[in-house]
């Protein structure tokens, strides 16, 4: 986004991803903390699954970036971390992730120290 960018959010409750062929792409900003991290991981291999179909030409949808915000209390704490750095390293530039520790008291491990903010 940009400034004076509008943006929709959309907080609790059901909610899915489910573009149909023919939409229009759209960018995807995803935020969650600790174990709200399940739906939204879900909704990223979604992603995924679609980006794979498109890159081998069986797939119409057309998709834009997903991009996931992501905060724990230390990195131990980051559900999936591996799961979705390896989504980062499969489709660069379409899937990204910025991890957010509040109360890392360890050293921070190289894999993830590029992604993560905060303390």
């Amino acid at each position: 986004c940009t400034l004076d960018s509008e943006v929709a959010l959309r907080v609790g409750g059901d909610f899915f991803f489910d573009p149909q062929p023919g939409d229009s792409p759209v960018n995807l900003v995803l935020i969650a903390g600790g174990v709200g991290i399940n739906p939204l991981f879900s909704i990223l291999l979604h992603i995924a699954d679609l980006h794979g179909c498109q890159e081998s030409k069986g797939n119409r949808h057309k998709l834009g970036t997903a991009k996931l915000y992501y905060s724990a209390k230390n990195t131990s704490e980051l559900l999936f971390k591996k799961n979705i750095l390896g989504l980062m390293k499969a489709f660069p530039g379409k899937i990204t992730c910025c991890f957010h520790v509040t109360q890392q008291r360890s050293q921070i491990c190289k894999e993830l120290q590029p992604h993560v903010t905060g303390k």
